[in-house]
């Protein structure tokens, strides 16, 4: 029956059908990819992210904030609130499982609300060796883990040639949870998430960064070049101390699976990171 009382027809049906498919192909348009549950959720429900434990961490202490920052109370005049909020709760974090609990408080992102998972690091939090790269995917959020997917196995081949396999190198993210169908993250959400990644990179005190794909290295150095420029050059990052770190960049293995002749470019950038690491 239809909702005034008449007889359900064929004509009927097929315009629910037309219907749907309409609103399926309006998801899919809009990056959607991923369903969650059974029932919607409303946009201010708790996030279904989670922090995963991190057993054997070593606490290492770092100072904060980097010099070139404007003073506390003026960075909070300019800042939005969850900017100010991730510096709060980064700077007070004095271990790696101590940040991680501060990420799984941390409400300001947006993109925790329809992530699954919440995924910060994996491998060794003491390594001289830090690969950052851009954020979760699909496999990514599933599991917790950076670079799990198909372009985290391609990752772990070269590493494991290079002879830096991932249970001896950290392996981080700019992001830290998936951005709805993969899409690039926002300048926002890089903000928000800039304070953990520093935090990160003052606890583990990495000899050698690596930047795995662009988006890292433009949050963190400020520099708008794309990776075919900045590949080959060595770079440095400065922390909060003034300590600098030695750093250099390579393709995201997500574009080496979509352009394989890359690849002989990118194996030569991560053996240059490695000699890198050996010299310092």
């Amino acid at each position: 029956m239809r909702p005034d009382g008449g007889r359900a027809t064929d004509t009927d049906a097929s315009a629910d059908a037309r219907a749907l498919v309409a609103w399926v192909r309006f998801l899919e348009g809009a990056g959607v990819d991923l369903v969650l549950g059974d029932a919607p959720r409303p946009w201010d429900a708790p996030s279904l992210a989670r922090a995963p434990a991190t057993p054997g961490v070593t606490p290492v202490r770092a100072r904060a904030a980097p010099p070139a920052s404007p003073p506390a109370e003026q960075r909070a005049l300019l800042e939005p609130q969850p900017v100010t909020d991730a510096r709060r709760l980064a700077a007070a974090a004095t271990d790696m499982t101590a940040l991680i609990e501060a990420l799984g408080r941390f409400e300001g992102c947006p993109l925790a609300r329809t992530a699954m998972n919440l995924c910060v690091g994996d491998g060794d939090p003491t390594s001289p060796f830090m690969l950052i790269g851009e954020a979760p995917g699909a496999e990514e959020d599933r599991q917790g883990k950076p670079f799990v997917g198909p372009s985290g196995k391609l990752l772990d081949r070269m590493l494991d040639a290079a002879g830096r396999p991932r249970p001896s190198t950290w392996i981080t993210n700019t992001i830290y949870w998936r951005p709805p169908g993969n899409r690039t993250p926002t300048a926002q959400e890089l903000a928000m998430c800039l304070p953990f990644l520093e935090r990160q990179i003052e606890l583990v005190r990495p000899k050698v960064i690596l930047f795995v794909g662009g988006i890292a290295v433009r949050a963190l150095l400020n520099m708008q070049e794309g990776v075919t420029r900045l590949r080959g050059r060595k770079l440095r990052y400065r922390m909060a101390d003034g300590h600098e770190i030695p750093a250099t960049v390579m393709f995201h293995p997500a574009y080496l699976l979509r352009r394989p002749p890359m690849k002989g470019l990118a194996w030569r950038d991560l053996l240059t990171a490695t000699a890198m690491l050996e010299s310092a």
